[in-house]
């Protein structure tokens, strides 16, 4: 049984106590684990909700959001909000926030025809790509495509709903001349696949909750063997995030089953757009191949 985290002196901002978290984060409990998600990846409306409604939201009892603070450090839950509190002051919106924006923008509508869910869907992920604007460092970015364009050859990874992220990735870098290997689950043969992976070559993974098994098995191993990893996931305490040379978080707010997949197919391009701009020597116009015939 994992043991909660033993009381310390307790971090003195926001982002001092997100590297706490980090550091702890595989020895805690899964109750502290589903906490610590929920705070880094909802950081505004930790800041302004209640402690009872937080806990509503992660469907436990307020209770444990209190451990969770003296765990640290902290009195109680309330001087631990202190620090996202001071965090908004200077922070742009936050998801919810967004959306409630957009969707008043958008003419706020009760609506639950067909248009109504395509209405939903639009201003959702109109505000996850505002999200992740915010979210992705210049910095990451170039030190992925750095990995991807040295690459002798790239692996892609993704299984279930992220698989439409890895085939698009693999159609732009094959038409761009890219070596390309798409470790694909069928017949069992990925993590078999996955063990051609040499230091020189660059392994891109992406993997929401629930993450799976394999996916996760497979970019520790690259990890071990040397393999640059590149990880697209929904938090930055996900399994992937500690064998990642370069961590993408794209926080799913909503674990509904019109999850869409625009913001990370968002990033995805934005990365090959970079190498290809890199490829072809042109940061102002870079244009991806086509196939013009059959």
């Amino acid at each position: 049984m994992k043991q909660q985290p033993t009381p310390t002196a307790s971090p003195k901002d926001y982002e001092e106590l997100i590297r706490l978290i980090h550091e702890r984060h595989d020895q805690m409990s899964k109750t502290y684990q589903k906490i610590s998600v929920y705070l880094t990846q909802n950081p505004n409306e930790v800041a302004v909700q209640s402690v009872n409604t937080i806990a509503e939201r992660c469907g436990m009892h307020a209770s444990s959001f209190v451990r969770f603070a003296q765990a640290l450090g902290y009195k109680g839950f309330k001087e631990l909000q202190v620090l996202f509190q001071k965090r908004l002051a200077t922070a742009a919106p936050g998801f919810e926030a967004r959306i409630k924006a957009l969707d008043n923008e958008l003419m706020n509508r009760e609506d639950r025809s067909e248009y109504g869910f395509l209405h939903d869907l639009v201003v959702r992920d109109i505000a996850s790509l505002q999200d992740i604007l915010e979210r992705t460092s210049g910095e990451d970015l170039a030190m992925a495509a750095d990995v991807i364009e040295g690459a002798d050859t790239i692996y892609l990874i993704g299984q279930l709903r992220s698989a439409p992220v890895v085939e698009l990735l693999r159609y732009i870098l094959t038409m761009l001349g890219k070596r390309c290997v798409l470790l694909d689950p069928g017949g069992g043969l990925a993590t078999h696949m996955a063990r051609t992976m040499k230091s020189t070559d660059a392994l891109i993974a992406v993997s929401f909750r629930f993450y799976a098994n394999e996916v996760v098995n497979i970019v520790e191993e690259a990890q071990k063997i040397g393999v640059p990893v590149v990880a697209i996931s929904d938090s930055t305490l996900s399994p992937l995030a500690k064998s990642a040379k370069v961590l993408f978080s794209v926080p799913e707010h909503d674990y509904t089953f019109s999850r869409s997949l625009a913001a990370p197919m968002c990033l995805a391009q934005a990365l090959t757009v970079a190498v290809v701009a890199r490829v072809q020597k042109d940061d102002t116009a870079p244009r991806i191949p086509t196939v013009t015939g059959i």
